[in-house]
């Protein structure tokens, strides 16, 4: 899978994707992400990404302009089959982890990073198959939304875990399902224990003991 993001930042996304998880995937080739600077595909000696509303408003809106500009040259076209455009955005769809698994059957995905007071509209009716936000609450620009989406789309991909099971096994996986509570050794600390059921062996015991917590999480949710 190729992941590109269109972004005034990009430093803010190539230095995450190079660490832990996804930047063991992407050296293992099973994907990519590439962040393309939106200012690479302006027209005046400003590199302009951004202007005034018109009919009055506050803050800037970045211009459609650049953004097709982009999208045109890295091959991106709205409703082409294999890829996917999504903009980040306060009023798209909320993002979950049914939406993340729908995606990994791209083999492309294109993200546009709003910023500023909004991006002109043009570029959601037009340019994009889907608005897209991660949650009920405005963020200075769509960055962190997009490696949101990068880091949840990538580790679901073959491969990009150590263990395939640990991805199947997470909270969110299974509609109504939360993972169980997980602990480590020490076995006791300052007088606080494992359960005793996690460290005797039966695996039975485990399983019976693993669903019945997952169920006690989610009805307490």
């Amino acid at each position: 899978m190729e992941i590109h993001i269109l972004t005034l930042f990009p430093e803010m996304i190539t230095h995450a994707v190079s660490q832990s998880v996804l930047g063991r995937a992407q050296k293992a080739g099973v994907f990519s992400v590439q962040a393309h600077n939106l200012r690479d595909w302006t027209q005046d000696a400003h590199r302009t990404t951004d202007d005034r509303p018109f009919g009055g408003g506050q803050g800037m809106i970045m211009m459609i302009e650049p953004i097709d500009r982009a999208l045109n040259s890295l091959g991106a076209k709205k409703g082409t089959p294999q890829q996917k455009i999504i903009l980040t955005s306060a009023k798209g769809t909320l993002y979950s982890q049914q939406v993340a698994q729908a995606w990994i059957s791209f083999s492309k995905l294109f993200i546009i990073c709003g910023h500023y007071e909004g991006v002109d509209e043009r570029v959601a009716q037009y340019l994009v198959d889907e608005e897209v936000r991660i949650g009920n609450y405005v963020l200075t620009g769509g960055e962190l939304p997009a490696l949101v989406m990068v880091d949840s789309v990538a580790r679901l991909l073959p491969n990009a875990l150590g263990n395939e099971q640990s991805a199947i096994e997470e909270s969110f996986m299974r509609e109504g399902y939360l993972e169980y509570p997980q602990y480590t050794r020490p076995s006791e600390y300052n007088g606080l224990s494992v359960p005793e059921v996690l460290t005797q062996g039966n695996h039975k015991d485990i399983t019976d003991w693993k669903n019945q917590h997952a169920q006690q999480l989610l009805e307490e949710k």
